[in-house]
């Protein structure tokens, strides 16, 4: 019961607050796309008004020339809890800007998960984007760094007798993208406003991971 109870605390206090997609993770972004298949795996670290912990996340990516969609999975356990929550989700990326000759990267995002612990109510995030990156002309090596504004949207379902709520903030992903042939890095720093009814401030993630791209060069 006690167990139980700390979860729940933690999510209506807390994880609702992490409204990036994946619970525990900043939102990811990748403007200049591509076409094949990228493997990623991930590691996030929200700061204490986002729950502190650590999160563990993979994804799976398919990009169709100015289409990108991707499918991923996460744990993420924030700090004083027993048990972790699991977060299943994906998301669109549609490149509106951008090509072989074009240096500059638009796309738009959208994307939803939903998150589950045992003995504690249902955590569900939709967020929506626009991301805008650089293509670095490096030899040898490829550097995208973007910034990615947009709007987060976490519900927390009901438990027990506590009702469901719902909260819609501004959030910010600035982060870098580094592509070394097959083998790539990705880094990024999350921010989400929090509102007056969420004891105001903002919460954070840094995440970083590694990626293996099978993927032809964009614009091919």
């Amino acid at each position: 019961m006690k167990r139980g109870l700390v979860i729940l605390a933690l999510a209506l206090g807390v994880t609702s607050r992490a409204a990036a997609q994946w619970a525990g993770l900043p939102v990811w972004n990748n403007p200049k796309g591509g076409t094949g298949v990228t493997i990623s795996g991930d590691y996030g670290k929200p700061n204490n008004a986002s729950g502190g912990g650590n999160a563990f996340g993979a994804r799976a990516s398919l990009g169709l020339v100015n289409l990108n969609v991707t499918a991923g999975i996460a744990s993420y356990k924030p700090s004083g809890a027993s048990s972790s929550y699991t977060a299943v989700g994906g998301d669109v990326a549609f490149r509106v800007i951008g090509g072989s000759l074009i240096p500059l990267s638009v796309n738009l995002q959208g994307g939803a998960a939903r998150a589950t612990a045992t003995g504690a109510p249902d955590l569900t995030t939709v967020t929506g984007a626009i991301g805008l990156s650089i293509n670095v002309p490096t030899p040898g090596l490829s550097i995208e760094p973007y910034v990615s504004p947009g709007i987060r949207y976490s519900k927390v379902g009901s438990f027990g007798l506590v009702p469901s709520n719902s909260n819609s903030n501004f959030g910010l992903a600035i982060g870098a993208n580094l592509g070394l042939g097959m083998l790539g890095f990705h880094v990024a720093y999350d921010y989400t406003k929090l509102s007056s009814s969420q004891g105001g401030g903002h919460a954070s993630t840094i995440g970083l991971g590694a990626h293996v791209a099978l993927k032809a060069p964009m614009g091919m």
